[in-house]
């Protein structure tokens, strides 16, 4: 199993920044991919940006160019940079790591709110 905890959501002005980090125990070496997820109220959660097992990075076309997701394999934690925030990314953002152990499961951590006001 996986345990995933984020931290570093809160409220930034547009144009500003924040840095979440998604810290994982248990058994990390089975983790093919790290991804974080968000979802605003009423709508669905979506895929923000993804950092697989080889170091290959996908985002999603509304976020290229402002957010930048890496990994400190040391610390067994991924981060998020988001740079010049929109008011339309104000979301509850998840992590959610892919771990395969026979199968693939999928784990989810608690989310933080990141709120960008206008």
């Amino acid at each position: 199993q996986v345990q995933l905890v984020e931290s570093g959501g809160g409220l930034v002005q547009a144009g500003g920044s924040l840095r979440l980090s998604c810290a994982a125990s248990g058994s990390t070496s089975s983790i093919k991919a790290v991804g974080w997820h968000r979802q605003a109220p009423g709508k669905e959660r979506e895929l923000v940006a993804r950092i697989n097992s080889n170091g290959s990075r996908d985002y999603a076309d509304s976020v290229k160019g402002r957010f930048t997701i890496s990994r400190d394999n040391a610390k067994n934690t991924v981060y998020l940079q988001m740079n010049s925030l929109k008011p339309e990314d104000t979301a509850v953002y998840y992590c959610n790591a892919l771990v395969l152990s026979n199968t693939y499961y999928s784990y989810w951590g608690q989310g933080t709110q990141v709120t960008v006001s206008s």
